[in-house]
């Protein structure tokens, strides 16, 4: 099974968030340290995946935002 980007990007923030509290909670210097390394590695590996990752749709800038379309009519500019 293929993890989506999504399932990346929560991985990452996870290990990024365990950096701040453990870092918050003085553990040695060599769990941070390597948790760093790992998350900056994760991330990389993910904003590649996040490019990479074959996504299409049907919209246009013409649709602007679903929850508040804009109408030829309705246009306020």
């Amino acid at each position: 099974m293929k993890a989506s980007a999504l399932t990346y990007l929560l991985i990452v923030t996870g290990i990024l968030l365990t950096v701040a509290i453990f870092a918050a909670l003085d553990f040695p210097f060599r769990f941070v340290f390597y948790l760093t390394v790992i998350g900056q590695v994760t991330l990389i590996y993910s904003v590649v995946n996040v490019l990479k990752d074959n996504y299409t749709t049907d919209k246009t800038f013409e649709d602007f935002y679903e929850d508040f379309p804009i109408s030829e009519r309705n246009n306020f500019r």
